[in-house]
């Protein structure tokens, strides 16, 4: 059987959490393959909002298998604090949860880092989310790192030690401290749960499950325009959020892989620094942001926000070989009288572009709109896609002509119940 993956087509919050957990019960095992606690998965239904940072968002379904893959930088503290929240809920997140051992770990010191070196940046801070993410993949790519699987070693409290005291060092370069003694004992404590739990060769894992004819869902986190070498860099996540990462992050080969859903928002939101074309700094954008409740699940940092924009996400969908789009948040936009769609970019020679340019041009770009009627009119009872006001089809039907992807999903609501399938 094939692995289909799920995939941001924008700088990340697009609902993909919501996307798996509606998707999940068609799929025998949801892996998740990149990332660490810096992305927010909100997944609502019966009244309850749940959100998910590092557990993979089958976790509510019991016949599913989790996995968290290879290409994951794991927290132990946050993780253990995520199963807690679940067995709370009366969720049984250790059931059905496989963990790479070769997943890299983050460490006190990882976060220490984070801050000393977003501090250091002054008026250039990437817009970090502070979790130890960055640095925890330099140590990946620096050899230097630990994995999972070196908690089951005699000498992990002394490579601990060395690991920490090279931070230590780097973290003199900026005449700072880490100061990480008091969050060591916890980070422990954590490591010893993180013991009793299946730390296992997830890539042989899966591998088998597909030989078996398991159906598998890929699922990633951040978004596309965040990747570290497609996003808008430097103002980008550190692991590859497009569908490659997906390949490199679960041990699982490209012949596999089959469908790819591409998750948008109706509009477009951005966390942190980095150029946003279409973000609206007036009434408009802060309309959307109450509407949408535009509010980091990971931070509580508000989003900026904008309309969607089209170059960005041909340029997703090309990197993605996306085969289904899926809208999101349509709702938010049903007090607007009009919908504005940016087609292109202007140049300040006056020609247009339909491609998205690296950094230094892309701030130089002006967005070009054309306009398109709002539906004014709630959307909160419509239960069918047949029931959509002609606006909403007018819209997802320009976008499907634009981008030459189906839309086959459209979200009208946080909860998993307002989705509407298009087919």
């Amino acid at each position: 059987m094939p692995v289909d993956v799920l995939v941001g087509l924008q700088w990340g919050d697009e609902g993909k959490g919501k996307i798996v957990d509606v998707l999940a019960p068609t799929y025998d095992v949801v892996a998740r393959f990149q990332g660490g606690p810096n992305a927010g998965h909100t997944l609502t239904f019966n009244g309850t909002k749940h959100v998910l940072h590092q557990v993979p968002s089958g976790i509510f379904h019991p016949h599913i298998i989790n996995v968290v893959g290879n290409g994951v930088v794991l927290d132990p503290v946050v993780f253990r604090e995520e199963l807690r929240k679940l067995t709370a809920r009366g969720v049984d997140g250790t059931a059905n949860l496989y963990i790479s051992r070769k997943a890299q770990l983050i460490l006190p010191s990882h976060r220490a880092l984070d801050r000393i070196w977003e501090e250091a940046r002054g008026g250039s801070r990437i817009g970090s989310t502070l979790k130890g993410i960055g640095p925890t993949y330099q140590d990946k790519v620096g050899r230097t790192g630990l994995r999972v699987g070196d908690i089951l070693h005699a000498n992990f409290r002394e490579r601990y030690q060395q690991t920490v005291e090279r931070h230590r060092q780097l973290a003199n370069f900026h005449q700072r401290d880490l100061d990480i003694d008091a969050e060591e004992a916890a980070f422990f404590d954590a490591v010893e749960d993180l013991r009793q739990l299946r730390l296992v060769d997830t890539e042989y894992l899966l591998n088998d499950l597909l030989n078996q004819g398991k159906r598998i869902l890929a699922e990633g986190a951040q978004g596309s325009l965040l990747d570290i070498d497609f996003g808008t860099y430097p103002y980008v996540t550190s692991s590859s959020t497009i569908v490659a990462g997906a390949c490199t992050g679960l041990g699982i080969a490209p012949k596999h892989i089959d469908k790819v859903y591409g998750i948008s928002k109706a509009y477009c939101t951005r966390v942190g620094s980095g150029p946003f074309p279409t973000e609206l700094h007036d009434e408009v954008g802060e309309k959307i942001r109450q509407a949408g409740r535009e509010f980091g699940s990971t931070t509580g940092r508000p989003r900026r926000c904008g309309w969607i924009d089209l170059p960005a996400l041909r340029y997703a969908i090309m990197l993605n070989g996306v085969t289904e789009l899926h809208l999101m948040k349509a709702d938010v936009l049903s007090d607007f009288d009009e919908i504005r769609v940016c087609t292109h970019y202007k140049r300040a020679d006056g020609t247009l572009t339909e491609q998205l340019p690296d950094l230094g041009e892309l701030e130089q770009l002006a967005p070009e709109y054309i306009t398109l009627p709002g539906w004014q009119v709630s959307l909160d009872n419509v239960m069918l896609a047949s029931g959509l006001p002609g606006e909403v089809r007018t819209y997802v039907q320009f976008l499907e002509e634009q981008l030459k992807v189906p839309v086959t999903i459209v979200s009208i609501g946080p909860d998993r119940v307002s989705t509407l399938h298009m087919n």
